[in-house]
């Protein structure tokens, strides 16, 4: 992990590890342990993610191909490629985008608009657009992906947040 000032960077192969930091037990951790810039809470490295307990054997210091053959991080993994796929189709829908060449080569290909009105319904596509509509595609993938992530932990699905919170902080002064 690198940071410097706000930005966080987490350099990591896999999407176990990125499924967990996509649950809700992270993003609730991180509400709770995290800083407030005015009134926005504020992701700090130092007390929510290197603070945070991940499930065992799991943990972003093992290579994800130490764990590959893990059934829950396979859960995880599947679980979290299914909802970043759902997310980048609903941001890039392919009937309004194409994808181009970048000037520099090895970067990726970039997405841009078809048309004008392409552009204007793009423009409204943000993330923070989709998660404050959360349709129930993305709270369907979401509970996909916090099931998954509850079992590794030896959670039930449904656990409620509060517990996996008090559950975490007992990991956490291990």
């Amino acid at each position: 992990m690198c940071h410097d000032f706000a930005l966080i960077a987490i350099d990591l192969e896999d999407d176990t590890t990125f499924g967990i930091l996509h649950s809700r037990f992270h993003e609730a951790w991180s509400l709770r342990k995290g800083t407030s810039l005015e009134d926005r809470p504020r992701y700090t490295p130092t007390t929510t993610f290197e603070t945070f307990s991940f499930p065992v054997g799991l943990s972003p210091d093992i290579r994800a191909r130490e764990y590959s053959i893990d059934p829950w991080a396979r859960a995880i993994a599947s679980a979290d490629r299914r909802l970043v796929e759902l997310r980048d189709r609903w941001l890039n829908p392919p009937e309004r985008i194409e994808w181009i060449e970048e000037p520099v080569v090895g970067y990726p290909l970039r997405p841009v608009p078809r048309d004008k009105k392409a552009a204007t319904v793009l423009k409204k596509r943000t993330l923070t657009n989709l998660y404050n509509a959360r349709p129930q595609w993305l709270a369907d993938a979401h509970a996909q992906l916090d099931s998954a992530v509850a079992a590794a932990y030896g959670w039930p699905g449904d656990i409620a947040e509060d517990a996996a919170l008090r559950e975490l902080l007992v990991r956490d002064r291990r």
